[in-house]
């Protein structure tokens, strides 16, 4: 009787450790499985994901320029559909679009920490802002061109360092000014490499990636430059404290010293976030600058 139970003792501890592997077996494939598929998800991809789920909270930031679109709810404005490509081809077709936004990254590798499952098999870069920018900005009817050519592939051409990054994004600057004679306005996104407790502030009750500006002082534009930077930065100290960690002025040996400042009196340089924060970050703090940048330049308009 006792040799009975325990071969059914040992039957019933195979059955358990067999069900086991099958359990693990098949999360493996489903992992697999998404992997393979999630790993098609690139920055632009993810920005249409990160703001079609943006909190309810971050709706007063998009109302306040989306009220050109004709809705009949504020929810509305911030889950508006995206068009498909068909859709933007057919409105293109109609409407005469003028970008005045040149939106691009002289450091285009540069990543931001994974937060969830959704990022898993993609590294967020700096080129996430570029796209939160540019949907802003479309929904406020200014448009903007995000610059998806690669510096890498200009570095290899040429046999240049890393060092020549700059050199390789002010050939697509001028390219793109040359095919697009109405962009006044240039923003060179990068991030910061500190640690997460220095590149990050709470406002109300939101985490942000804290913004720096970097303007180089060897530029022919200098001043004309920074007072445009200026008026940018003391708004987002009005209206988003703690947000900005301020302006830093660069030159000297050593040191680039021009950034592509010269090529316009709007050129930007600012760095959104460090390396340790996360997309949620990055979009509240993306969201902020786009909402003071828009006000800015409206109010340089007249």
């Amino acid at each position: 009787m006792s040799r009975f139970i325990a071969r059914k003792g040992k039957k019933k501890k195979k059955r358990k450790v067999l069900c086991f592997f099958i359990v693990i077996f098949i999360l493996v494939m489903i992992f697999n499985y998404l992997d393979k598929n999630l790993k098609k998800v690139d920055d632009k991809k993810f920005v249409e994901i990160l703001l079609n789920e943006a909190n309810f909270s971050q709706e007063n930031i998009f109302k306040k320029f989306f009220s050109s679109i004709k809705k009949t709810k504020p929810t509305e404005l911030l889950f508006a559909e995206y068009k498909s490509p068909k859709e933007v081809e057919k409105v293109s077709q109609e409407v005469e679009i003028k970008p005045t936004v040149y939106i691009y990254n002289s450091h285009q590798t540069e990543e931001y920490a994974p937060s969830n499952f959704v990022e898993f098999s993609i590294n967020p870069t700096v080129m996430m802002v570029d796209y939160i920018l540019e949907d802003v900005f479309k929904k406020s009817n200014i448009y903007s061109i995000v610059e998806e050519r690669r510096i890498m592939d200009v570095l290899n051409q040429n046999s240049w360092n890393y060092n020549y990054c700059y050199v390789a994004s002010r050939s697509f600057m001028e390219d793109a000014y040359l095919n697009n004679s109405t962009l006044k306005y240039f923003i060179d996104v990068h991030r910061d490499s500190l640690v997460k407790d220095r590149t990050t502030v709470t406002i109300g009750d939101k985490n942000y990636a804290k913004v720096l500006f970097l303007i180089g002082l060897e530029n022919a534009n200098y001043l004309e430059n920074l007072e445009f930077i200026e008026k940018i930065n003391a708004k987002i100290e009005e209206k988003y404290p703690g947000l900005s960690k301020g302006i830093l002025k660069k030159g000297g040996a050593g040191v680039n010293g021009i950034y592509n400042q010269d090529f316009s009196k709007y050129t930007i340089l600012i760095e959104v976030g460090g390396m340790e924060n996360t997309p949620t970050e990055v979009l509240n703090s993306s969201l902020a600058f786009a909402d003071v940048f828009l006000e800015v330049i409206q109010s340089e308009e007249g």
